[in-house]
């Protein structure tokens, strides 16, 4: 054991050297290489971080949704509804919804107008108050005590005052919100007095919450049940749609890259084919010579590896990843803006690391092994 130590540990010796030799050359591939992991491992800690950032963000939704449904579109539910599902066994909470969507001309953005659950004290408005998301006072150029403006498709006019703004920790799912008092909500929407959006369940045993959206389903049959955790699955189903749509937009550069480490490996200098004979004659066989060779490649593509995470966790955690994040969050003009809890998936980083090492170490095998196969007399001249 000890012997084959010492026999390894002087073939990274020389490859260590044999490096400095060619430095030229070897710098720019790992720069080519830094840049391509920078940017894979960009899309994957960040597409990690927002599925984790919302799945914090979900945990305070209601456990069971219900909505009415008429000719596969959504409907208004009513106060009846509501009384149906308030006799569930396992309910603790049962209460109407309302939230709808509004989109601006002035600045050609969707929001959510909703009505904070009455449990939400802290996000309780009055009759004239709002309360905006980051997105749309950063939009608006409001803060809380100023005025805003908002105009109906119906052409209802509200005057309303910004009581506060929401945090930027719950941009995620808060970026478009504006919250209103339910009068208000009633008069913009024009909404009777026992129509509401959908129905809020809570459930006391988290354990019977399957079974209590059963239950909701078979007391309002032309009703629509969401649990929580179709929600979650929509949100991971969705970053992960958009984060896999960007890799393997981002396979062809991959390609294209092995393309280049198997025509440098190829395209050896006569040098460096001159170097091999020496070593041929001197009496390294070529299994030696392709170890010297691998400890090269794996040299480089870890120091590769490395400073392209360094480089992409500093994007994504410290800049908010500029390049990447318009198409991972997904809003069209109200981009959250917020700062992301560093959540590092180690199977996808391994992923990374399979897909790129990997690659590249299996590309220089073969024109290496043809070098040092050959006749050292051949190759020396």
């Amino acid at each position: 054991m000890r012997s084959w130590w010492l026999r390894q540990r002087g073939l990274l010796d020389y490859a260590v050297a044999a490096m400095a030799r060619h430095r030229a050359k070897n710098l720019g591939l790992v720069v080519i290489y830094t840049l391509l992991i920078f940017v894979l491992a960009s899309v994957i800690l960040l597409g990690s971080a927002l599925r984790r950032e919302a799945a914090a963000m979900l945990q305070d939704t209601p456990d069971v949704i219900v909505q009415g449904m008429r000719m596969g579109r959504h409907e208004m539910s009513h106060a009846a509804d509501v009384e149906k599902l308030r006799h569930l066994r396992g309910t603790h909470g049962v209460q109407g919804r309302l939230w709808g969507y509004l989109y601006d001309t002035s600045t050609a953005a969707n929001y959510t107008l909703q009505v904070p659950p009455p449990q939400a004290t802290a996000m309780a408005v009055n009759t004239g108050e709002t309360i905006l998301g980051e997105g749309v006072a950063r939009l608006r150029r409001v803060a809380a005590g100023q005025p805003v403006f908002l105009v109906s498709p119906s052409g209802v006019f509200l005057n309303l005052k910004v009581k506060a703004v929401l945090p930027a920790a719950t941009a995620l799912v808060s970026s478009d919100v504006v919250l209103l008092s339910e009068a208000d909500y009633r008069r913009f929407f024009q909404l009777a007095d026992d129509e509401f959006t959908d129905i809020a369940l809570r459930v006391r045993n988290p354990k019977e919450i399957a079974k209590v959206a059963e239950k909701a389903s078979i007391a309002l049959r032309q009703h629509r049940v969401i649990t929580r955790e179709d929600v979650l699955r929509t949100y991971e189903a969705v970053f992960s749609w958009r984060e896999g749509l960007l890799l393997a937009l981002l396979s062809g550069a991959v390609l294209a890259f092995a393309i280049l480490a198997f025509d440098k490996a190829s395209g050896l200098s006569a040098q460096e084919r001159r170097e091999i004979g020496i070593l041929k004659a001197i009496g390294w066989d070529t299994g030696d010579i392709l170890r010297m060779k691998l400890w090269e490649a794996t040299l480089i593509s870890l120091s590769a590896f490395g400073a392209g995470f360094v480089l992409a966790y500093a994007h994504v955690f410290f800049f908010s990843a500029p390049l990447v994040e318009a198409v991972l969050k997904g809003w069209s003009t109200l981009y959250p803006r917020f700062a992301l809890t560093p959540a590092i998936d180690g199977l996808q980083i391994a992923t990374l690391a399979l897909l790129t090492v990997l690659p590249y170490l299996a590309a220089i095998v073969v024109p290496i092994w043809r070098t040092a196969a050959a006749d050292p007399d051949a190759a020396m001249r």
